[in-house]
């Protein structure tokens, strides 16, 4: 029979099918939606193709500095798509994709949909064991990725077509038309590896229909619109990336790429929520509780829409978003595995409510759930039984796994259509008197640990395969609320001896991070039930002290001894010496936002996440705050490519900019960018260049505390460069390579002021193109930089990216004031410059320049010029950037063979 129930948990009422069984007197009920919407015959992409109609030219994606319209987005796929037509893509065909978080990835994504395959996600931080036996296990003929990746692939025996799309050009002659679409709904979207229980991860084919569904179900439930941004921050191995990246894209809203590693930097998500004006995110419970601990976090009013999922969220966190952030109506507990197409059931979070966990709520529009007792009937109200999914968005199966899928997928006993199936969770569940379901626990040993699906029999499998290890069981602790740690236990080999470190190392090489557990016991025996099985219960609690016997160097000053308590207090073991690797002690990316914060707080210092990261260490991270002359901003080492053999390539003052670049250099060239920031993107000003420099040579001792050194930089980052260069070289230091990227002395050019005709004729166009209001905000762009701060708080000077534009005039001045006091001295040896050969054509100012930039009086031991063509960014950018990188990197090998590294 069919009812009505209210249900105040959400605006709407919610028709609800009720099956009723009588036994021994007492009603059992199980509840599911009725259908509200049909499953129409539309794949994603051709949803994504329907909206470039709506909103051509509205922007579709953006990523740090760069951005693409629905039309340029859809363009690029298109010739992508038509490439790998050729290539043999069609549907049920699976194409590998490793790329980071970047605009090629939904590039990547979406051609791989429009040709008609299904896109199999390989992380680049996974270890290569993994991407391994994915690649082995799917056969893929097509890999998409780009060229600096493309290397650290592993290799396998199938002959797969790797497609670079950073290089290879031949895509960008294809047609920007889309394709005739090949694809039905019932087809292949994507297959996703989770983990398994045999030891090997397993591969989930999901069909566009599930997608469609889930996508339809969030549109009909929260309504996106065109003002919306939506902030993708979730490993596209996992799959909730699928509706942070394609519920944007085919409804018109905006969808915002978090920089690779910014998800684990609660202080970067909450600097960019408030930038952004972010409106909806997806958040793991673990990360949106050190999220509220953030400075800044009550500026994140933008928020509209929070879904939580992963993990269960405990009411006493609900309670401190409401405390932290004051908004009704925007949190949402969600609940799905994998195989049922993201998320399964969802709970609308309120304040006030006597629950212990928050429930995970009703199902989705299209869905069933039934919660089940062993003889797969429905059990009563209020007591628990495993729960049972069924509905549109199915998975098809496993791939190459049909004992596996026929396990898990079974006939569904209660629908009269024939072949529809459930999915057997694992999951115990209960249904409350208000008709939303509580999770309760696993069946199996199967958990969730921030977010991630973990079998700890996979992780059990692996550590078995270490020579020294006879017995493991692997478990997961919550001895702190909120913190669930992996903890191995370990019986070895009579004759083999083995320490935390190697097992540790053994697993990293295998398993993704998240798998490896934290902590290691060694045990005689482990601890058995009267029936010949491991008694779980009866394993200890990890020790505090270490079990390693190796020397451990103490603290030798009080800033080392405060870091060793902190580190200690995070990590739950001592002692700790002070040239201990925070994460080879077990430390992973939640833990170490803790331990930021907690040093930040210790030493009212703001600490950039980046640079724990790069100084891991007790010694490392106390040198690093006791630097002078930066009592609460740092400047700081930042990554860009950390990988490598040869000697680093620290460049200066600048990340992204140098991005196209690093491309092109190769994975065994490490490069790391210097930028002196505070902490929120805002530039720090020191007096003079020769004490930014030396600030900065601080920094890269930490990594390289030895030369010969490679540096370099474009603009007045070459500059820096050259005074950190000589520094070094007064120290007794050697510098093997002083690049500089169109860079000119400070003083050396001339600007002259431009003909009356050309800046006429610029203001003309400009008129033209704009229209009337071209000189009304020329006006208000030259007052806005001009008053500063001043004009930010004013709604007259609202213009278009007027914080940058703030932000770049104080940038400027301040190089002016450096440039000013600045007196270069002698360089006793070589000088590398490329030099762009074209002049800015869209500046309307003259600069004459001498051909050497200034350099050729001070390189004592002689100038190497490479022209370059493109202007002065544009070198920096395609095609320009190659040949930019081919001299680049012949000049840094003739550099360390001339130096001996």
């Amino acid at each position: 029979m069919s009812i009505n129930i209210r249900n105040s948990e959400h605006k709407q009422d919610i028709e609800l099918n009720t099956l009723t069984h009588f036994i021994g007197g007492q009603v059992l009920q199980e509840w599911h939606h009725t259908q509200t919407f049909d499953i129409q015959n539309l794949c994603i992409h051709q949803m994504f193709e329907l909206q470039v109609e709506r909103s051509p030219d509205t922007i579709a994606v953006v990523f740090e500095n760069t951005q693409l319209t629905y039309r340029q987005l859809n363009q690029r796929a298109n010739q992508l798509a038509h490439h790998l037509r050729t290539l043999g893509v069609k549907p049920e065909v699976l194409v590998g994709i490793c790329l980071e978080r970047s605009l090629e990835m939904i590039v990547g994504l979406l051609g791989i949909l429009k040709a008609g395959g299904a896109y199999v996600p390989l992380d680049p931080a996974y270890p290569k064991d993994r991407l391994a036996f994915i690649l082995e296990d799917t056969q893929i003929p097509v890999m998409l990725t780009t060229q600096r990746l493309v290397n650290s692939l592993p290799t396998h025996e199938t002959r797969t077509q790797v497609v670079c799309l950073d290089s290879d050009w031949e895509i960008t002659q294809n047609s920007q038309d889309n394709l005739f679409c090949n694809a039905t709904p019932d087809n292949l979207i994507y297959t996703i590896y989770t983990s398994g229980s045999t030891g090997k991860p397993k591969g989930v084919m999901i069909p566009h229909r599930g997608i469609y569904n889930q996508l339809q179900w969030r549109q009909t439930t929260f309504r996106l619109t065109p003002a919306d941004k939506v902030l993708q921050t979730i490993s596209f191995s996992f799959d909730p990336s699928v509706w942070q990246i394609f519920w944007p894209l085919c409804f018109g809203a905006q969808l915002i790429m978090a920089r690779p590693g910014g998800h684990q930097d609660t202080a970067y998500l909450v600097k960019l929520i408030t930038e952004q004006q972010i409106t909806v995110i997806g958040l793991v419970p673990s990360i949106l509780r050190v999220l509220l601990d953030e400075q800044g976090i009550e500026n994140c009013q933008s928020l509209k829409h929070i879904t939580c999922g992963g993990e269960a969220l405990p009411v006493e966190l609900i309670e401190r978003f409401f405390t932290k952030l004051n908004l009704d109506n925007v949190l949402y507990n969600c609940y799905g595995p994998t195989e049922a197409s993201i998320d399964a059931t969802f709970w609308r979070c309120q304040r006030g409510k006597n629950y212990i966990l928050a429930p995970i709520g009703c199902p989705v529009t299209n869905t069933q759930i039934y919660i089940l007792n062993k003889d797969l009937q429905p059990v009563p109200v209020g007591e628990s039984g495993e729960l049972y999914i069924g509905g549109a968005g199915l998975a098809r199966g496993y791939l190459k796994r049909p004992d596996l899928t026929k396990e898990k997928f079974i006939l569904n006993p209660f629908s009269k259509e024939p072949g529809t199936q459930l999915y057997k969770t694992g999951d115990l569940a209960r249904y409350l008197d208000d008709g939303n379901i509580e999770y309760i626990g696993r069946l199996d040993s199967q958990i969730k640990i921030r977010g991630f699906r973990v079998e700890l029999g996979e992780i059990e499998a692996v550590l078995s395969q270490h020579p020294s290890v006879e017995q493991s069981v692997v478990t997961v602790r919550e001895d702190v609320p909120g913190d669930k740690r992996l903890v191995a236990y370990v019986v070895l080999d009579s004759e083999q001896t083995a320490i935390i470190d190697r097992l540790r190392h053994f697993l990293k090489q295998r398993l993704p991070d998240y798998m490896v557990p934290s902590a290691f016991v060694m045990l005689e025996a482990l601890p058995m039930t009267p029936n010949g099985k491991v008694d779980r219960r009866s394993l200890p609690e990890p020790p505090q002290t270490r079990q390693e016997a190796e020397a451990i160097i103490a603290p030798r000053d009080h800033v080392e001894l405060q870091l060793a308590k902190i580190w200690e207090k995070v990590l739950g073991i001592q002692p700790i010496g002070i040239r201990d690797n925070f994460f080879d002690l077990g430390g992973n990316s939640l833990l170490a936002l803790r331990l930021v914060a907690q040093v930040e707080k210790a030493f009212k210092k703001n600490l950039p996440l980046a640079t724990f990261f790069q100084n891991p260490t007790i010694e490392q991270l106390a040198k690093i705050l006791c630097q002078s002359g930066l009592p609460t901003s740092l400047s700081y080492l930042v990554p860009i490519q950390p990988n490598g053999s040869k000697p680093p390539l620290f460049l200066c003052q600048g990340v992204s900019l140098y991005q196209p670049l690093i491309s092109y250099l190769g994975l065994d060239q490490p490069v790391y960018g210097l930028i002196a920031e505070d902490g929120q993107g805002r530039p720090v000003y020191l007096n003079r260049i020769e004490e930014l420099a030396a600030h900065y040579i601080e920094e890269i001792k930490t990594l390289q505390p030895e030369g010969p050194y490679l540096l370099g930089g474009l603009s007045f980052g070459g500059v820096i460069a050259f005074e950190v260069a000589q520094q070094l070289l007064s120290q007794g230091e050697q510098v093997a390579l002083l690049a500089l990227f169109d860079s000119s002395l400070p003083g050396t050019q001339k600007v002259l002021p431009a003909p009356i005709s050309k800046r006429l004729s610029h203001h003309l166009n400009q008129f033209l193109q704009v229209g009337p209001t071209y000189f009304l905000e020329m006006l208000k762009r030259k007052m806005s930089i001009y008053y500063g701060k001043i004009a930010l708080k004013n709604e007259f000077f609202r213009i278009k990216n007027l914080e940058h534009l703030v932000r770049r005039e104080a940038y400027n001045q301040g190089v002016k004031k450096y440039s000013i006091n600045y007196v270069p001295q002698i360089y006793p040896d070589r000088v590398t410059l490329f030099k762009a050969t074209e002049k800015d054509v869209t500046s309307i100012v003259e600069v004459e320049v001498e051909p050497g930039l200034g350099w050729t009086k001070l390189a004592a031991g002689g100038l190497d010029i490479h022209d370059i063509p493109g202007d002065h960014h544009g070198i920096l950018k395609d095609p320009n950037v190659q040949l930019l990188a081919e001299k680049l990197r012949l000049s840094i090998d003739k550099s360390i063979k001339s130096s001996d590294c």
